[in-house]
């Protein structure tokens, strides 16, 4: 009689351990990490002559300094990569040049500063993040002047993000990710070939980007 409810103790305890795992779940089991999301983003680009230090804050000779604005959208693989793309045009120009277009495509490596209890509770956090790939830099001359830069090549970034979790009213998950707010530094483009507007042939361009994305 004492072996068995010996054995049913044990097979109680085992029964309840469980029940407790499926209903509570694992750190990476109860937040919903895949999935598209999409937002706009505003920047502060420097376009330069290539032989010129950038200087994003004060006026420079041989730079022009634009307002942007960009749509951007991408795909969350895991907790540690995601691929992005972005596209934007100019909204502010200091009347020399323009974006005329702006596009990337980027492999997104990530990592989340969080411990298992904070996902377990759903707990907003802070990742930090680099952007790796290729895309292309359009620049024309506005007010008369000539300037014409249609260029792509490797293009790389750095940043970091804040993500805002919610409770999961839908599927299997009990969390998920909504809103994200960023802020990176991205190298658009060096050496570009072209005609930029006091006649130098090579064209540097930098953008600093604050955006807000939301993931579906």
């Amino acid at each position: 009689m004492k072996k068995i409810l010996i054995s049913m103790a044990v097979l109680g305890s085992m029964a309840f351990a469980d029940g407790a795992a499926a209903v509570n779940g694992s750190a990476d089991d109860i937040i919903d990490q895949e999935g598209f999301y999409a937002g706009l983003a505003i920047s502060a680009m420097s376009s330069r002559d290539s032989r010129v230090s950038m200087d994003i804050f004060d006026i420079e000779v041989g730079q022009d300094r634009l307002g942007n604005v960009s749509l951007v959208g991408g795909y969350i693989v895991n907790d540690y990569l995601a691929l992005e793309g972005r596209y934007g045009t100019t909204f502010s120009d200091e009347d020399r040049v323009e974006l005329d277009s702006q596009w990337s495509l980027f492999i997104k490596p990530m990592y989340k500063f969080e411990d298992d209890d904070e996902r377990l509770d759903g707990d907003d956090y802070i990742a930090v993040y680099a952007l790796l790939g290729y895309g292309n830099v359009t620049l024309k001359g506005v007010n008369g002047l000539n300037a014409d830069i249609d260029d792509s090549g490797f293009q790389w970034g750095i940043g970091v993000s804040y993500t805002f979790r919610e409770f999961s009213h839908e599927g299997d998950y009990k969390y998920r990710d909504t809103w994200t707010i960023f802020a990176d530094y991205t190298s658009l483009g060096r050496d570009m070939s072209g005609l930029y507007y006091n006649g130098a042939g090579k064209v540097d361009a930098d953008a600093f980007t604050i955006g807000l994305t939301y993931k579906f």
